[in-house]
């Protein structure tokens, strides 16, 4: 099956899973799943993940979803940038997420990360999802 925006499925994925109070999920891997996986495990909102090759090219992520007082940590995951509309940001244009509460993630020239840091890096670039 051909996913046309593996992202998206990621969150999806992830979504998914919170609303049946999964504690991991599988999903398949790819550098810029990795990276945004990064991002939302350095802003705390995920415990971690791994990766497994399987050796014939093919590889998987498992990550590992966090909950706090049995709800989960992530309330909002959504997709900003999609194929079909393309949304990008200058550092001067970039809105925060609930009052800073949240984060966006953003894809630059200096590689996947959270909007604050784009702003200490002072780059703009894609807005790939917004967390909540």
């Amino acid at each position: 099956m051909t996913i046309t925006d593996p992202i998206a499925d990621m969150l999806t994925r992830i979504r998914n899973a919170h609303s049946r109070g999964k504690t991991k999920v599988v999903m398949p891997a790819s550098r810029m799943r990795e990276r945004v996986l990064q991002v939302l495990a350095d802003e705390g909102y995920i415990r971690g993940f791994t990766t497994t090759d399987f050796g014939n090219g093919k590889a998987e992520i498992e990550v590992e979803l966090k909950y706090f007082d049995g709800e989960p940590v992530i309330r909002e995951i959504k997709r900003v940038s999609k194929p079909g509309r393309r949304v990008y940001t200058s550092v001067s244009d970039m809105p925060t997420v609930y009052n800073g509460l949240g984060i966006s993630i953003l894809s630059t020239s200096k590689g996947v990360m959270s909007d604050s840091q784009a702003r200490e890096a002072n780059v703009g670039g894609e807005v790939i999802c917004r967390v909540f």
